[in-house]
């Protein structure tokens, strides 16, 4: 990827946050890489390298800046908005695959050889998956460092390092410091909590309108799985090792995140899923200089800047949920998905003991028994066809997944039409330019805000919303 070299340093020079996890700054007479925003002095041109990723950084030899911690920054938004195998491609790295499944496993789900697969990543970002996912590992490592008592061999594998002696010679050559000096700088104390319990701080790029998200995730929280209480959002995590609650807060340029887990090696992943439930990967200065250009939504935009899209933590969770809110209303469906956790789980739902759980797996649905379905018969059909189809991993509804090709699997399973295909695109794949047009919500939004409410005239108006229509549709739910 070309990186343009005055538009990057005028980014640099001016501290902008903005292009925070665009790129990164290599300053080679003192060894070390920051992001945009660093405080320090602006380094001379000539002494000046970017990076289009921290794992290109780390390959040329140069270390994390420990004043600015360019490790942390907010993701690019490219690869949170790109359909591309290489935006594919990153977001399975973020979730764990390469740590889980090695490189042979990210280029299995991504249908490509690992020849191939490295060369499109070292094209792009510098580096290849390998180096991709142990800048992840060494950004999970200090983390659990310096926010947790676990000793320095359990770090390592809970990071996902195949040995002891590979995490010190990465930690050391990443952070300029031995592990222990890292715990030590902060003090070596654990966050309150308890054993599997860590508190962490998720970046992004300003500004956020929480209220938006919260109130957004508030009206489909379903009991035993998530709740919206004193301006945080707690949910229960079917996390790949186990399972996970997380407690989310935003504040003032971070999202404070509680996560307990049932084993470490699940901190990379439940981060990644947080970061996009939440859209903290978004450009939001992007997406509302498109949509303010529109006069029918300049005021919305200009009054609640920042609304993100709210994304999911599980597919499969959201594509259940999706057919189920056919045709009726939101209280409607929560009821009937609160029947069904309430079979597939008996005990556990709704919650009574104050622990959250995650959603059911589309193994545990297509066991169910019929009375778990409190729903016409053709849409209990559509949700197992839809549970088997997971199962049996002819449906990928993760992001890692192709859009376009999930979209058609979708629309051919019997039930499922273009609506259902669009919310899930929308939400759980993370697509940023669908549009609903029959929605009845989305079309009473349009008549509040004067626009056509005839879905296809209202499709035909959405073509000025490109590439961002789903957050046009976020607006137009707000609006109705």
């Amino acid at each position: 990827m070309e990186l343009d070299f005055e538009r990057c340093y005028r980014a640099v020079d001016s501290r902008d946050q903005r292009f925070d996890g665009w790129f990164y700054t290599g300053v080679t007479s003192t060894g070390i890489y920051c992001r945009p925003s660093c405080p320090a002095m602006t380094p001379k041109r000539q002494n000046v390298r970017f990076f289009p990723s921290a794992a290109a950084a780390q390959g040329a030899g140069l270390r994390a800046c420990r004043r600015c911690r360019p490790d942390a920054a907010p993701g690019s938004p490219q690869w949170d908005v790109r359909a591309d195998v290489v935006g594919r491609a990153m977001r399975l790295i973020a979730d764990g695959v390469v740590d889980r499944d090695g490189v042979p496993g990210l280029a299995a789900r991504l249908g490509y050889t690992e020849r191939h697969l490295h060369r499109m990543l070292r094209a792009e970002l510098g580096a290849g998956p390998l180096a991709l996912a142990r800048a992840q590992r060494a950004q999970t490592a200090r983390i659990l460092i310096e926010t947790t008592g676990l000793g320095m061999a359990e770090v390592a594998f809970a990071a996902g390092f195949g040995s002891v002696r590979q995490f010190n010679d990465t930690v050391r050559e990443v952070y300029a410091a031995a592990p222990s000096d890292l715990r030590a700088t902060r003090g070596g104390r654990p966050a309150a909590g308890g054993a599997g319990t860590i508190t962490l701080r998720l970046a992004y790029r300003p500004p956020l309108h929480a209220a938006a998200l919260l109130d957004f995730l508030a009206l489909r929280a379903l009991p035993g799985v998530e709740e919206v209480r004193d301006g945080t959002y707690r949910r229960g995590l079917r996390l790949p090792h186990g399972p996970g609650e997380v407690a989310l807060t935003p504040a003032d340029g971070h999202v404070s995140a509680t996560l307990r887990l049932a084993d470490m090696r699940d901190l990379a992943p439940a981060v990644a899923r947080c970061r996009r439930l939440l859209d903290l990967d978004a450009d939001p200065t992007a997406v509302d200089d498109t949509l303010a250009q529109d006069p029918a939504l300049a005021k919305a935009v200009a009054t609640e800047p920042g609304v993100r899209l709210p994304r999911a933590v599980d597919g499969f969770e959201m594509a259940l949920r999706a057919i189920t809110t056919q045709q009726v209303s939101l209280a409607s469906a929560k009821t009937t998905l609160t029947h069904l956790l309430t079979v597939a789980t008996p005990g556990a739902h709704p919650g009574g003991d104050g622990q959250l759980r995650g959603f059911v797996s589309a193994e545990e649905v297509v066991g169910l028994p019929a009375s778990a379905f409190r729903m016409p018969g053709v849409r209990r059909e559509t949700i197992r066809a839809l549970a088997r189809a997971v199962a049996e991993g002819s449906l990928e509804l993760e992001p890692g997944g192709d859009r376009a090709e999930t979209v058609r699997r979708l629309t051919a399973l019997p039930g499922i039409g273009p609506w259902t295909a669009g919310y899930v695109a929308m939400r759980a794949l993370g697509d940023p330019d669908v549009f609903l047009p029959t929605d009845l919500a989305v079309r009473r939004g349009a008549a509040a805000l004067g626009l056509p409410t005839d879905p296809k005239t209202l499709d035909a108006y959405a073509d000025r919303w490109r590439p961002w229509r789903s957050y046009a549709v976020i607006r137009l739910w707000r609006a109705a």
